[in-house]
């Protein structure tokens, strides 16, 4: 862009890093409405907090309420959703935080650009739920308006979802307890060192 140039710091991200005594990531939770994306970030989050490690949790619809206010759901909105949601992780990554994403971030390439942007360091986890259980889980009623109409655009509706092809964690949350699927996770970032 004309007339900006990246304003280099003294701190570093492993400078922050060495100071809260952590790695800092990004999670980013992908899946259908209803399949548990944020039930299992919350309560990770919140075992990550008795660890002593400083996070940041960024939940689809809680963003909505503020820095994304002004997007609907048609394609172009939530690639713009997903763009400034991005960045914000990205921001907080650099920052030595543990970053937990929560978005159904239905299209591949909005997922490979957050990736691309945090490199190494971004850990997809596709929560994988069918969806019968998502629709009978279904606490906003989403699913019920999609079919009647009241709806459009509603991912595993009538918009499609496209499943992680390479995602480094899978929890089936329909066949796992909220536990089982937070423990997977914690082994996953202790045996990857971020613990």
């Amino acid at each position: 862009m004309k007339n900006i140039v990246w304003q280099e710091q003294k701190i570093t991200r492993k400078d922050k890093e060495k100071l809260l005594n952590q790695s800092s990531c990004v999670l980013w939770f992908t899946g259908l409405s209803g399949s548990g994306k944020s039930t299992i970030a919350i309560e990770l989050e919140k075992q990550l907090h008795q660890k002593g490690k400083l996070t940041a949790l960024l939940d689809g619809d809680n963003i909505r309420h503020g820095l994304c206010f002004d997007l609907g759901f048609s394609v172009e909105d939530r690639q713009e959703n997903l763009r400034r949601i991005r960045e914000v992780a990205n921001l907080f990554y650099n920052n030595a935080v543990i970053t937990l994403v929560s978005f159904i971030s239905p299209f591949k390439q909005d997922r490979e650009f957050a990736k691309n942007l945090i490199g190494k360091d971004f850990i997809e986890i596709y929560v994988d739920c069918n969806i019968e259980e998502c629709e009978k889980r279904d606490p906003k009623g989403l699913y019920k308006k999609a079919k009647n109409g009241e709806i459009k655009g509603f991912t595993g509706i009538d918009q499609k979802y496209e499943k992680p092809e390479n995602p480094k964690i899978v929890i089936s949350s329909d066949k796992m307890t909220i536990e089982e699927s937070v423990n997977k996770i914690i082994n996953y970032l202790a045996e990857n060192k971020y613990l």
